[in-house]
């Protein structure tokens, strides 16, 4: 399972090229740059977006999502209140995809299983809808 909490997109980019054993040359060739600065990519620990967004289109993979089960699992909570006050509408698009990876799932069941939290410390923490995660208990044969 991957660190949620210390993210290196550098080295997991890493991972599914080799996984998927594509050629330093197609890859030079979709960056337009040298072998050099490839595999100077995968040293960094950040990448701009741009770059990130074309790796996520080579390697047919999401690497934004890494960032957003971070957000997801680790960004604190806000006040309910402050919600209310501040409901202005958007012009930003909003998004209805589930983000709720596997790995969010299997990382949820697990603090669960082992008695690491409750049901309600699960659903207060994360703020999962308990009928989310009464569903994900009853698919995953989770007894606590």
């Amino acid at each position: 399972m991957i660190d949620s909490k210390n993210i290196h997109i550098g080295k997991l980019i890493e991972t599914r090229w080799l996984e998927l054993n594509i050629s330093i040359q197609r890859t030079v060739n979709f960056f337009k740059c040298t072998e050099e600065e490839i595999f100077a990519m995968f040293q960094e620990k950040e990448l701009k977006t741009e770059t990130l967004l074309n790796w996520s289109k080579l390697l047919q993979y999401d690497f934004f999502r890494m960032y957003s089960q971070y957000l997801i699992l680790y960004s604190p909570s806000t006040s309910t209140d402050y919600r209310k006050r501040e409901s202005k509408t958007s012009s930003l698009p909003s998004f209805r995809k589930n983000l709720y990876t596997k790995d969010i799932i299997d990382f949820l069941m697990e603090q669960l299983a082992s008695g690491e939290k409750t049901k309600l410390q699960i659903i207060n923490d994360y703020k999962i809808p308990k009928t989310t995660l009464y569903k994900w208990i009853k698919k995953y044969n989770i007894k606590n």
